[in-house]
């Protein structure tokens, strides 16, 4: 039964995801923690993890068919991100459930203050 709120769980956040454009790690990692009472560590390994397949692939598509991808950005961007990745994961490693906490939540007010004065 839980294998179903999983699957309803990701079918919302990848509906949420492609409607504003907003990263999915960023709706992950906190209902992760809130939903499923993972760590901060256990919610962002098991984000990276879920982005393992390519879950943008149909939403990209369908921008895509609209003329709203720009390939250049989008390839370039997803090997840094590819090897940005890695190097994240290791520096995470160094750092306590405590100061992840307050790094996550200071890019979600920053992103979330930008929004609104823009």
């Amino acid at each position: 039964m839980i294998y179903l709120a999983y699957l309803a769980w990701g079918a919302a956040i990848g509906i949420l995801s492609s409607m504003i454009g907003l990263g999915g790690g960023v709706l992950i990692v906190p209902t992760l923690i809130w939903l499923f009472g993972l760590t901060q560590h256990q919610a962002q390994g098991t984000s990276l993890a879920l982005m393992i397949p390519p879950i943008g692939l149909l939403a990209a598509y369908k921008y895509w068919l609209h003329g709203n991808v720009i390939l250049p950005i989008a390839i370039c961007g997803a090997l840094g991100f590819f090897l940005g990745g890695y190097l994240g994961a290791d520096l995470a490693h160094w750092m306590n459930p405590q100061q992840m906490r307050r790094l996550f939540g200071i890019v979600l007010v920053t992103i979330g203050i930008s929004f609104l004065v823009t």
